[in-house]
């Protein structure tokens, strides 16, 4: 038997043989179509290079897809399990020409691989044409031999593709396998064209046309092809089957449902385990790909997928989580092909038993208020919407749940009873907020987010991406359009850019359009913290809500940014280890040029702490560990240990960041929504450039990562450098120097005190006003002005001169910095004829000043005009001869 990897193996490698090129998978999440919620046709990748956008090295490709349909325009969710052909994932088998080969080439290769390399039977095959293709039919005819009664013309748009309302187009050509006669059914274009008889395998675009905005179309420059064949349709054509379940992958993962299950596969239990064995490829490869739980956008379709499989597991009675056991067979069948999965094996594995532990606790409660709801009811009763409402607000019971589990017992839901309940709640909702005291633009903020809902953020995988225009804020009110020179707020489906929150800088970036649009956003904010607001300038063109841009990342800025916040999750880590579990962050500042930490610690840290922290932080940065991400719930969260901020206000699910290398856990665990490094390694280098006091109790240290960090180095040693020759030293004695250096210069500092000393006591150079006692009236007075005098020097050189004096009165003044501090001494017999207090005030007062204070036998003050030291002393003289 051919198996499911041995055809997808040999479709690429005959494609490979006719030069194309082999192009891996690209992820489920689109990053060049914001129409799209997940990739749902092999092309889809390729958008971009039949457009002219962008350009592959090759002019031919071919490719096996992943694909999801559970969400949006193609959604097939609730078909599944019960139909033949009906999954959520799929694998799109597909070769493309970009303006290299066309119709000719594209048939004669389907032909030539399914009959002469798999050996499908020519009298099986049947081929449809848009009717207008002469061209294609007489291909069939040509290449093939298909008699004209199976070349079929079919005139609706099912045999003619259009990649939208305007822009590259054309007929297609379907290739049908026909299972037997005893499959009811007809071909393509007839009355039962509907029954499962006639199968599409394959279908062949013939992109030729170029559709304008008034619908006419010309001819493209450069035709091209893009052709799409289900893998699992064509894996049950080659092992012999008509129904998908029944081949070999879907088998694999059945069996494995039915042993974990201890239940039949067949019979009433049949839609059952092929509802789980589909759902788990979907929720898997989406976990794979950066996709998690959440309640809104892409999160919500997988958590849907996820409890639906859920739902069945517990429909076929087990008590145990189930689809984190059925992981490890999915990867055994398709990890070799994908290798994504196995690397992802634990984060699958650990989110689908969260999920399914949280979902049975919702489920039971539900089901017992649901069977209390319709105890009375009768098959063909409608269940009120109100009552699914209350389920679903009250008690978390989702509604398309609620819908399933009736739809067994023939009970339906009132779904119009259900959604004026919810606009009644987001009624009373809004009401509640307006009446918060909230900032009245930021009820712009409320209608956007009632009306699109959550931005979808796919910037923790990429910086680029394209996202659909579904609000302008223009000087504070919505607007249509905008055009060049207007400074805007533009809001998009979905970006690549992280709007300010959690301490970390929002990202700037251009905006732009094949239409000549470019705008510079300078900033992205986070307004009701689901929005992402990008904060720009129109430099050419203009874009109208609804139209489509291409989003960039300035991605420089972003890694530093990265490298910084996740430096600030080590740091705080270090902090704990070294100074104790008491220190939890205050605050945070994650900028692309520096980082800011506030933490709580009693006293300022030391120079060795400081040291001992930034090296373990360093320690495991060289480590290189990978920085891995987790949903969980907060209390789940703290339970394994990771920090939560106190006073933060978290939802549902929370993000959890785990880091490095550590004993029984990994170094650092947090909650955390920002952007960070994939690992540790990426930060470069971690440098603490400052520690400092915020306030009682909280410590602030900021630092560099990094380029930043390693600048800052440099500056640093360039001025080792340079001081070095300044005291002619090396860098590596500069310290010895110095020190030597600041050693001499105390020496020298005493030597001048000494000489400053003697000269206020016995005259000499740079004294004035006289340096011998004299005598004014009956009294002895010494008077000496010397510049430089430390005035702390004063009291004991005025004791000094009145003992040498013996009786007499004593004047110092010392001058520094163009001010004077003045001294006046009387010695005890002299103080019942003169105060210390008085003198020294006249003195001040020729120096400009005011006041001075001391006792009758010693006072002090000062003045700002040291200049008039001499009059200072004058003054006193004055007084003396009074």
């Amino acid at each position: 038997m051919t198996s499911t990897n041995d055809i997808r193996r040999s479709f690429l490698n005959f494609f490979a043989s006719k030069e194309h090129a082999i192009i891996p998978s690209a992820p489920l999440v689109p990053h060049n179509d914001p129409t799209l919620m997940f990739v749902n046709a092999g092309m889809v990748p390729f958008k971009n290079v039949f457009t002219g956008l962008e350009k592959l090295d090759s002019s031919r490709a071919t490719s096996s897809q992943k694909c999801v349909r559970a969400g949006g325009k193609h959604n097939d969710l609730d078909n599944v399990g019960y139909t033949a052909r009906h999954h959520t994932f799929f694998e799109m088998l597909g070769n493309f020409s970009f303006g290299d080969y066309f119709k000719e080439e594209a048939i004669l290769n389907a032909w030539t691989l399914l009959t002469n390399e798999w050996g499908l039977p020519a009298e099986k095959l049947t081929a449809t044409v848009y009717h207008t293709d002469d061209e294609a039919f007489d291909l069939w005819k040509k290449i093939a031999g298909l008699p004209d009664e199976r070349i079929i013309r079919i005139a609706t748009n099912d045999n003619f593709w259009s990649m939208g309302d305007t822009g590259p187009c054309g007929p297609c050509s379907e290739v049908f396998y026909d299972h037997g006669d005893h499959i009811p059914g007809g071909p393509p274009g007839s009355a039962d064209e509907d029954g499962d008889r006639f199968i599409e395998i394959w279908n062949l675009v013939f992109m030729q046309y170029d559709q304008s905005a008034d619908g006419e179309r010309g001819d493209l420059p450069s035709p091209s092809i893009d052709t799409g064949m289900g893998l699992e349709r064509i894996a049950a054509v080659m092992q012999g089957v008509h129904d998908n379940y029944d081949i070999d992958t879907f088998k694999a993962l059945i069996a494995a449902s039915g042993q974990l299950t201890g239940t039949a596969t067949d019979g009433a239990n049949q839609a059952s385990h092929r509802v789980i064995a589909d759902h788990l490829r979907a929720c898997s490869f989406l976990i794979a790909d950066g996709v998690l739980p959440a309640n809104e956008g892409r999160g919500y379709v997988l958590r849907r997928i996820m409890r639906r499989a859920m739902r069945h597991a517990h429909l076929l009675g087990t008590d145990e989580p189930l689809m984190h056991r059925l992981v490890g067979s999915l990867v055994a069948e398709m990890g070799q092909a994908f290798g994504e999965l196995g690397r992802a094996q634990p984060l699958i594995e650990e989110t689908m038993l969260r999920e399914e532990t949280k979902f049975r606790q919702t489920l039971d409660k539900g089901l017992k208020l649901l069977d209390d709801a319709t105890g009375e009811m009768a098959e063909g009763d409608t269940l009120p919407g109100e009552t699914a409402f209350k389920l679903y607000d009250t008690y978390g019971f989702p509604y398309d749940l609620t819908e399933d589990a009736l739809r067994n017992r023939g009970l339906s839901v009132d779904r119009a009873g259900f959604d004026t309940a919810m606009e009644a709640q987001k009624a009373a909702a809004r009401a509640a907020w307006k009446g918060s005291g909230a900032a009245a633009s930021d009820d712009i903020w409320f209608d956007v987010a009632e009306r699109e809902g959550a931005t979808e953020f796919t910037g923790y995988t990429s910086t680029t991406g394209e996202g659909r225009v579904v609000a302008l804020v223009k000087d504070g009110t919505l607007v249509d359009s905008i055009s060049k020179g207007d400074e805007v707020i533009i809001v998009t489906n979905q970006t690549p850019f992280y709007g300010e929150s959690g301490g970390q800088m929002g990202d700037s970036g251009m905006m732009s359009s094949a239409e000549g649009l470019s705008i510079t956003v300078a900033d992205t904010s986070k307004p009701l913290g689901r929005i992402h607001a990008h904060h720009g300038k129109v430099d050419a063109g203009e874009v109208c809500v609804g139209d489509t841009v291409h989003l960039d990342v300035d991605a420089a800025r972003r890694d530093a940014l990265r490298a910084n916040h996740s430096a600030t999750h080590l740091l705080h880590a270090a902090l704990r280890n070294q100074l104790g579990g008491h220190v939890t962050q205050k605050g945070s500042l994650v900028a692309p040029d520096r980082l800011r930490f506030d933490f709580s610690h009693p006293a300022g840290l030391t120079a060795e702490e400081i040291a001992v922290i930034e090296a373990e932080v360093n320690a495991e940065i060289r480590g290189n560990e990978a920085v891995t991400t987790r949903l969980m719930s907060p209390d789940d969260a703290v339970e394994a240990g990771a920090l939560a901020l106190f006073g933060e206000k978290y939802g549902d699910e929370v993000r959890v960041l785990s880091m490095g290398r550590g004993a029984d856990k990994p170094y650092s665990v947090e909650l955390c929504g920002g952007t960070h490094v994939n690992a540790l390694g990426d930060i470069g280098i971690f440098r603490i450039i400052s520690e400092s006091a915020v306030s009682s109790g909280v410590r602030r240290i900021d630092a560099l990562t990094g380029e930043a960090a390693r600048q800052w180095l440099v500056r640093r040693d360039d001025t080792v450098k340079s001081l070095a020759a300044l005291v002619k030293s090396s860098p590596e004695e500069l310290s010895s120097r110095v020190s030597a250096l600041l050693d001499e210069r105390k020496k020298l500092e005493r030597e001048l005190a000494e000489a400053k000393k003697t000269l206020a006591m016995g005259g000499g150079a740079g004294t004035s006003g006289g340096n011998e006692a004299e005598i004014i009236g009956d009294v002895k007075f010494q008077g000496q002005v010397v510049d430089g005098l430390n005035p702390k020097e004063l009291r004991g050189l005025i004791d000094e001169a009145k003992a040498k004096l013996g009786s007499g009165i004593a004047a110092l003044a010392a001058v520094n910095d163009g001010r004077a501090t003045f001294a006046v001494g009387v010695t005890d017999d002299l103080t019942d004829r003169y105060s210390a207090v008085d003198l020294v005030r006249a003195g001040v007062e020729a120096l400009g000043g005011k006041g001075g204070g001391g006792r009758a036998d010693m006072a002090q003050g000062g003045g700002p005009d040291g200049a008039k030291a001499g009059a200072a002393m004058d003054a006193v003289k004055a007084r003396l001869k009074d």
